[in-house]
């Protein structure tokens, strides 16, 4: 692992041509990166029985580049912490090993992989049935578990374990999910989270979860192998925020004394799944209050991605839907090749290759 060969930039009439923002080094902490077009963790419900399957090794290696940074998709850290049928666990030995493949595949060809009964949830409030991601069919939720406060402290020794589990699968590191509605982001938010003890009310109680999370993970495998993913602008499964930028801000500077290797932050104008939106808000304040690597994710194309680095409101983009139809997102970004578009209604089939792995490689023509 380490820096990309340096390519020629010259062009023909010997200047030098700036290479675009986006395909710039950049270092991360102990991660030498060969460009800033990061994968984003995106949910693909292909992993049975919560176990990775060998189509996820050809999945994951096709969207490897030398030096690039894949964030694997959300995994569960318990048998309680699975929100959709056919995700991924790290909680058990199988699990692990069936990781151990799928890293060493993306390894193999350079590139680094960082990676949550009744559901519980911080609050026993129902949720309101919701058309899925697909646009089609309709969740129905089983009510959740409302968690005791003394049981908090074994579920942040879950994360604790899976982290470690992680790094003996071969993972460069984990990525802590709490955005989106998951388990963290619901005591984030101050209209999901109706608590009355130490971890409600205030903003400094809302966020004491995930921020005993964070210090056990970087207890167990060190800061520099650790990031985390907020969304507070998001109102994924009804879990929003009445002052979304001082929550975030508030993690963000909390953050800093951890030392984690990156805070990866979700735009506001994505407020839900597949909705993009125009907004006056920014996650500027974020950027400038996090001490460590910025990665923004949230719509982005090619030409917002660069613009984003060029202004310094991040250091790394990451890509989701078209990274996924384009295994080589990198490469038609560096040739300016035009785009496969993504098929929405296969993005959560079972099927191990349709909507998966059968997106097709650029192939220049003569």
């Amino acid at each position: 692992m380490g820096h990309q060969e340096q390519q020629d930039n010259s062009t023909n009439n010997g200047t030098l041509a700036a290479k675009p923002p986006l395909l710039t080094p950049y270092k991360m902490g102990k991660f030498n990166l060969s460009h800033r077009v990061v994968l984003a963790p995106l949910t693909r419900q292909r992993s049975f029985n919560n176990v990775p399957q060998p189509h996820a090794i050809l999945y994951y290696s096709q969207r490897t580049s030398k030096g690039g940074l894949l964030i694997a998709e959300a995994t569960g850290v318990s048998d309680t912490a699975q929100g959709y049928p056919n995700t991924p666990g790290i909680w058990t030995k199988e699990q692990v090993e069936a990781w151990k493949p799928i890293v060493d595949a993306v390894h193999a060809k350079g590139g680094f992989q960082p990676n949550g009964q009744a559901p519980i949830s911080c609050t026993d409030k129902l949720l309101a049935p919701q058309v899925r991601s697909n646009g089609i069919d309709v969740a129905e939720f089983s009510p959740p578990r409302r968690l005791r406060t003394d049981e908090i402290p074994q579920v942040v020794n879950d994360f604790r374990i899976a982290a470690r589990n992680a790094i003996e699968a071969g993972f460069d590191g984990v990525e802590i999910h709490g955005a989106h509605g998951y388990l963290i982001d619901q005591f984030l938010k101050d209209q999901v989270n109706d608590r009355t003890d130490q971890y409600g009310g205030s903003l400094e109680n809302r966020c004491r979860f995930a921020l005993e999370v964070v210090e056990a993970v970087v207890n167990e495998i060190g800061a520099d192998n650790v990031g985390i993913r907020l969304s507070p602008y998001a109102n994924y499964c009804e879990a929003g925020d009445s002052n979304p930028e001082a929550l975030g801000v508030y993690m963000a500077e909390s953050l800093n004394k951890y030392g984690i290797a990156y805070c990866h932050m979700v735009e506001p104008r994505m407020k839900r799944v597949a909705e993009k939106g125009e907004t006056p808000h920014s996650v500027v304040p974020m950027r400038k209050a996090f001490n460590g690597t910025f990665i923004v994710a949230g719509g982005y194309d090619k030409e917002d991605g660069n613009r984003a680095i060029a202004e310094n409101r991040a250091d790394l983009v990451a890509y989701g839907r078209i990274f996924l139809a384009n295994p080589d997102l990198p490469k038609r970004f560096e040739l300016d090749a035009p785009l496969n578009p993504y098929n929405r209604p296969t993005f959560y089939l079972p099927d191990p290759v349709i909507g998966y792995t059968d997106y097709p490689f650029f192939e220049p023509t003569a």
